[in-house]
């Protein structure tokens, strides 16, 4: 069953953007050409983004191929599709990979197992909120936050997976 999602490069250093293109074109199996924009908050960088469709597990692939760069700042959702959770996935350099459970309207889900496991061993109110965030993802979100906000009505570029 085909699925959706996109591929949002928020900073990346221009001499790694052809790679960043092949490593997508490899998973998608078709030619990629992103538009590259400056991006605001790390003048030093470039961003991109692009929607693309291909099967479930696509977004996966596509941030296992990204995490070859460990300097780039990325995101990779994939939509969920029948039978299927979506997901969110983030990368940060320093921080490393961020992966979540994403529900039809974009918020992530949390699995039951890991809150109860997390309300047992938390210690009190605060271990209890740091853990939260730990699931959530808050600290790849307030790294991120930034280059999000400074790519918005950047250019989008449609790729469909062959095959």
């Amino acid at each position: 069953m085909p699925t959706r999602g996109v591929v949002y490069v928020h900073s990346c250093p221009p001499a790694v953007c052809p790679h960043v293109e092949w490593a997508i074109a490899r998973v998608l199996s078709t030619p990629v050409r992103l538009e590259w924009t400056p991006q605001p908050a790390d003048p030093t960088t470039l961003r991109a983004e692009c929607s693309w469709s291909g099967r479930v597990g696509t977004g996966t692939e596509l941030a296992a191929a990204l995490r070859q760069w460990p300097m780039t700042r990325f995101e990779v959702t994939e939509e969920p599709s029948p039978g299927v959770d979506g997901e969110r996935i983030m990368h940060v350099p320093g921080r490393g990979v961020f992966r979540a459970t994403m529900s039809a309207n974009g918020d992530l889900l949390l699995p039951e197992d890991r809150v109860r496991a997390l309300m047992a061993q938390a210690a009190g109110a605060e271990a209890l909120v740091h853990g939260l965030d730990r699931l959530l993802g808050t600290a790849w979100d307030a790294e991120l936050e930034p280059y999000r906000q400074a790519g918005e009505g950047a250019p989008v570029v449609w790729l469909t997976q062959a095959g």
